[in-house]
């Protein structure tokens, strides 16, 4: 058994296509059109996944003012997201040089380095370093 997909809610496919992708180094594993959304516009199957596999984030552009009022909310305003790389300093710059929202500056925890940051739907994430 293994988690495959986690359902994030989103403004616009392609602003949290670019974010995921170009700000944070995902890959694009799939996106495919997909009917239309109850305000008649084309919907889409967007997975991005980190680089080498894992679970992966299905971008499901909100449709209707529930899912509306779930942008950037999907945790209750709790890290809801955790995000383990083997290369902080460079996800950090990465991230920096794409104008992330960062939450805190860096620290050193007995766990690893970490950041808070917001991602491109408001949602609260943990970049999670190795421990220095």
């Amino acid at each position: 058994m293994r988690l495959d997909l986690v359902t994030l809610v989103v403004a616009d496919y392609d602003a949290a296509i670019g974010f995921f992708v170009d700000a944070l180094g995902f890959d694009l594993a799939e996106d495919t059109p997909r009917g239309t959304a109850s305000d008649g516009s084309p919907k889409r199957w967007v997975v991005v996944r980190p680089p080498g596999g894992g679970a992966g984030l299905l971008l499901a552009r909100a449709d209707g003012d529930e899912q509306t009022a779930a942008i950037g909310h999907q945790s209750g305003g709790r890290v809801g997201f955790f995000l383990q790389v083997d290369d902080f300093a460079a996800t950090y710059e990465r991230m920096v040089e794409h104008g992330v929202e960062l939450c805190e500056e860096p620290r050193h925890e007995e766990y690893g380095t970490v950041v808070v940051f917001r991602d491109v739907a408001g949602n609260t994430w943990d970049l999670l370093g190795p421990v220095s």
